[in-house]
């Protein structure tokens, strides 16, 4: 094949798990690389668990991280866009008999009519006796004219691919992990098409990346034991085989596969709770993959024109979520304050705050948090303090309150600001408002700091002052203040 091919072929049956994404980000990496096309192809053969709302999701998803495919199912409209048309899987069933019927007058598979319960009796034979044998199936010889007799008749069968003949190892030489042997034996007579005309995972797997041309198949490990299988089929075709690498799984911190047990492996979730796109591909690129100069903060572009098989390491990947926070923390830090802003805004407003709408105080403030952030909705605690209608004064003050140096601290704080004639406070200005605080009232440590902090957020313990202060008008802090007084006089 002269041109770079892959495709990531989600099952819409759920959201789009990490692991997912960092398989459709390696083959989109790779084809990028290359020159190549990168497909996204629908595996929606399962029509239980198949939803249209889950296919939505995992687009935006992949939308949003920024994965163009060339061919598939288009972004917005959901119809195909390609030249090798139908992209799902549940569009291709007539393809699919084609080729078993060819399969089948090859004589290279069979129609098998065993009941489930013809299956799970050989089955407790075989554990009754420790036997690791395969079903044998009563019809593996049966002429294909007898066998389509009785589908007139309306019997009901699986077409199964015989593999007893095989008596060979298959070898594979994995991209990654190098050469893996597949004795034959490892598998009996496996199903191709099911009883209702379905065909199972392997069976539509080969012939969509044969007829959709696909050079190389980049997938997770847990799919290598499926390779037998799809060999078999592509030499009984006598189709060319597509190159194969196996990328590692991707481990929670105790080494087992990533599950939703230990926290939120959906990318929807991480979409809204504020990480961004450029950080979960760098993230995600990351487990499995190595920057050729030892980086750890790069963008998309980058790793375009940087990545390689070769640099795909084969062994598990922990996926660390604060390593993840850091790493979005780093690339949230390198944005200009209005995009910044316009990051955060979305999460202030879920959140309901009211705060200024002037631009200047918007970019000020993220200016002012950006050092704070980790992820996006971080903002909502951060800017908190600075809604008004959320002032309050916290339980645990009543201590500090009671002390006897706090009346006086208050009283000075509260006479410095009404005394001040700007709208807001510059840093400088509270530096300066608190050494004459600390003077006047005769106060330092925590009897200073801790009613002023009550004084301006209600409670004792906090965000900086200095940072706060110079986004909260001066007529606020004012109303805090007395607010916070009057309580103490009621004390």
């Amino acid at each position: 094949m002269s041109e770079i091919r892959v495709r990531f072929a989600p099952s819409p049956t759920g959201y789009l798990h990490v692991g997912g994404a960092r398989s459709a980000l390696f083959n989109y990496l790779f084809a990028k690389k290359n020159n190549g096309k990168f497909i996204l192809r629908i595996e929606d053969t399962d029509q239980e668990r198949s939803t249209h709302e889950s296919l939505k999701m995992m687009v935006d998803d992949l939308n949003w991280l920024g994965l163009k495919w060339d061919e598939g199912v288009d972004p917005l409209t959901l119809k195909d866009m390609g030249p090798f048309a139908p992209y799902r899987q549940s569009e291709r069933l007539s393809i699919y008999k084609q080729v078993a019927d060819e399969i089948l007058k090859n004589g290279k598979a069979y129609y098998c009519f065993m009941t489930d319960e013809e299956i799970d009796r050989q089955r407790a034979i075989n554990q009754a006796e420790h036997s690791y044998a395969h079903i044998e199936s009563p019809y593996a010889e049966w002429p294909l004219e007898k066998a389509l007799t009785e589908l007139k008749n309306g019997k009901s069968a699986v077409v199964r691919f015989k593999t007893k003949a095989l008596k060979k190892d298959y070898i594979l030489p994995d991209l990654i992990r190098g050469e893996v042997r597949f004795p034959s034996d490892m598998v009996g007579d496996f199903v191709l098409l099911r009883s209702d005309g379905m065909p199972v995972y392997n069976f539509c797997c080969v012939v969509d990346d044969h007829l959709m041309k696909i050079s190389h198949v980049l997938r997770a490990e847990e799919h290598l034991p499926n390779t037998l299988r799809q060999m078999m089929i592509y030499e009984s075709m006598k189709w060319p085989t597509p190159q194969f690498g196996h990328i590692s799984l991707v481990l929670d911190d105790d080494r087992q596969k990533l599950s939703k047990r230990k926290g939120a492996v959906a990318c929807d979730v991480f979409k809204d709770e504020g990480y961004l796109p450029e950080a979960m591909n760098n993230y995600l690129a990351l487990l499995g993959w190595s920057h050729p100069e030892g980086k750890e903060i790069f963008e998309l572009k980058e790793m375009e024109q940087l990545f390689s098989i070769d640099r795909l390491n084969s062994s598990g990947a922990v996926f660390d979520r604060v390593k993840l926070k850091w790493v979005n923390s780093q690339h949230l830090r390198a944005l200009s304050s209005e995009d910044l802003w316009n990051l955060i805004q979305p999460h202030l407003q879920k959140a309901g705050l009211v705060l200024p709408q002037d631009q200047a105080w918007q970019l000020h403030s993220a200016d002012v948090f950006r050092s704070k952030m980790e992820i996006a909705s971080d903002a909502v605690a951060l800017y908190t303090p600075l809604d008004e209608t959320r002032f309050a004064i916290a339980g645990e003050s009543t201590e500090v309150l009671t002390w006897p140096t706090t009346k006086v601290v208050l009283q000075t704080w509260k006479k410095l600001l009404v005394d001040f004639i700007s709208e807001y406070l510059s840093e400088e200005d509270f530096v300066r408002f608190e050494n004459e605080v600390k003077i006047q009232s005769q106060t330092k440590g925590k009897n200073l700091f801790m009613p002023m902090r009550v004084a301006v957020i209600g409670k004792p313990h906090g965000t900086e002052l200095k940072i706060l202060t110079p986004l909260i008008p001066v007529k606020a802090l004012i109303a805090r203040a007395e607010k916070v007084l009057s309580h103490v006089e009621s004390l």
